[in-house]
């Protein structure tokens, strides 16, 4: 047979969309053809191809060979379609049945010896030959990833030969069957163990209750970076979908897919982070630390040192729960639906407001510093507290509910939310917003006073009534009382104080 067709997978963001390799033999000068629109990468793997056939004593066709990955509009990266462009040579040359490349997607960079090397975005690549009904087979050091996709028949080799006389039925691969999913993570620590910052334990029960972002001010040493440590394991644990799409995410920016599986994402890049680095993006678009994120926490110290520009990047994605990425090829789509907590001092030199060191700043100086952060930045967070010194003790105990006794709060106010509106408070929108956080009306008119007093924005003020549903879900309330309004308040004086 001189034409051969072997199903491959292509890499778009999270997408993975469908690729027919074509490999076509004719009469002619001997040549090598490879069309569809392939990258530097893809138009290399002819002389790996050639080599690694050579390599494993099989005969590479003297004849004019054309190569057409379809579709032809679609842009194609790296060495995954190796293996396939490989098999399709060899089966359109007659040394392997073009019949046993039904039914079965492949994947796989080949060394020039025929080894089978891993790749990167696996995990999207086996859950949709898992929606199409095929078969896949991928490098053995991709299998346990691939099986993440329950239900999907998973094939792994280690070398060319090896899926040759699999194809072909002389020495048949069995089905992987993984060693077991690992257990999440444990979490940092207790947040019994957190010296007293009873107000803060309070702060932090109310933005896992709801999902909302967090700011903590307060100068160095009063325990910023331990109580957002401690955030993580107040969460409930992620439903199969969700940490299926983390561990896409995982597997598209390299990282190691199964590492914390089902946990959530606790995230902390540096100050100096750039742009693409946080938001994703580059000349070959990768998922950034806001996607990698996804479904979990990422904790931002010393917020007034990143750039500016690149925290006003973040601006949309916390409205969205998306990033978009333009190029001229087209747009790609990465999932951040994360939950940001923040830290800062609230002077350039962390002491304003404190009791026990005196601050060095000029108003000037203070004034620079707080407008690193941007109006709209701070109006999309939720939550702001200013965290109090405490007496260090050094044979101090646990104090207070422990993770686990909260993390039972929590998990009862998510049921609650998914039951009544199918979503976290934090992610309602207006018409949810207008239904489900309904006020009596001299509620409404004290709340409106209110955020006048504070000069709040609209959006602030849809952030207080987001919190105060949360307050209200914690005590298990039906509806949104004044109390949990002045409470939910109390957390956007944070704005205006030395926080």
């Amino acid at each position: 047979m001189s034409l051969a067709i072997v199903h491959s997978r292509a890499q778009l963001g999270l997408d993975a969309p469908a690729v027919s390799v074509e490999a076509h033999l004719a009469n002619g000068l001997p040549s090598l053809t490879l069309v569809g629109l392939p990258e530097t990468a893809v138009r290399e793997s002819k002389d790996r191809v050639r080599s690694a056939i050579q390599s494993c004593g099989f005969e590479f066709p003297n004849r004019r060979i054309t190569l057409n990955l379809a579709p032809a509009d679609l842009p194609k990266e790296g060495g995954r379609f190796d293996l396939a462009i490989a098999l399709g040579i060899l089966a359109a040359s007659g040394q392997l049945p073009a019949a046993s490349l039904d039914g079965v997607e492949c994947l796989g960079e080949l060394a020039l010896s025929g080894a089978l090397r891993p790749l990167r975005g696996v995990l999207p690549a086996a859950l949709a030959a898992r929606a199409a009904g095929r078969a896949l087979l991928v490098p053995r050091d991709n299998a346990e990833e691939a099986c993440l996709a329950r239900g999907l028949t998973v094939y792994a080799a280690d070398h060319l030969l090896a899926v040759v006389a699999h194809l072909a039925g002389h020495t048949p691969l069995q089905p992987w069957i993984a060693a077991g999913l690992p257990q999440p993570a444990a979490a940092p620590g207790d947040i019994a163990e957190v010296q007293g910052q009873l107000a803060a334990k309070r702060a932090l029960l109310v933005a896992a209750a709801g999902r909302h972002n967090l700011l903590l001010s307060g100068a160095p040493g009063t325990g910023k970076t331990l109580l957002a440590s401690r955030l993580p394991g107040l969460l409930p644990a992620l439903a199969e979908d969700e940490a299926l799409e983390v561990a896409a995410i995982h597997s598209l920016a390299g990282s190691a897919a199964l590492g914390g599986w089902p946990g959530r994402p606790f995230r902390q890049p540096h100050h100096n982070a750039s742009g693409p680095a946080l938001v994703g993006g580059g000349s070959r678009p990768r998922p950034g630390e806001i996607s990698l994120a996804h479904h979990g926490v990422l904790f931002l110290d010393e917020l007034p040192e990143f750039s500016r520009a690149v925290l006003d990047a973040l601006r949309q994605p916390l409205e969205s729960g998306e990033v978009v990425i333009a190029r001229a090829q087209g747009t790609l789509r990465f999932p951040a639906r994360f939950q940001l907590v923040a830290a800062m001092n609230p002077c350039p030199c962390g002491y304003l407001g404190d009791a026990e060191r005196r601050c060095r700043c000029t108003p000037e100086q203070v004034q620079r510093y707080r407008a690193r952060l941007s109006g709209p930045l701070l109006d999309r967070i939720d939550l702001h507290l200013h965290v109090r010194r405490e007496t260090p003790r050094l044979q101090a105990t646990a104090e207070g509910p422990d993770s686990a006794a909260l993390a039972r709060q929590v998990s009862a106010a998510h049921a609650l939310q998914q039951q009544r509106q199918g979503c976290a408070n934090a992610h309602l929108d207006l018409p949810g917003l207008q239904r489900h956080c309904h006020l009596a009306e001299a509620d409404r008119q004290w709340l409106e006073s209110a955020g006048e007093r504070l000069r709040l924005s609209l959006r602030a003020l849809h952030r207080v009534l987001k919190v105060a549903r949360t307050l209200a879900d914690l005590q298990g309330a039906p509806a949104i009382a004044r109390a949990h309004l002045a409470e939910a308040l109390q957390y956007r004086l944070g704005e205006h104080d030395g926080g």
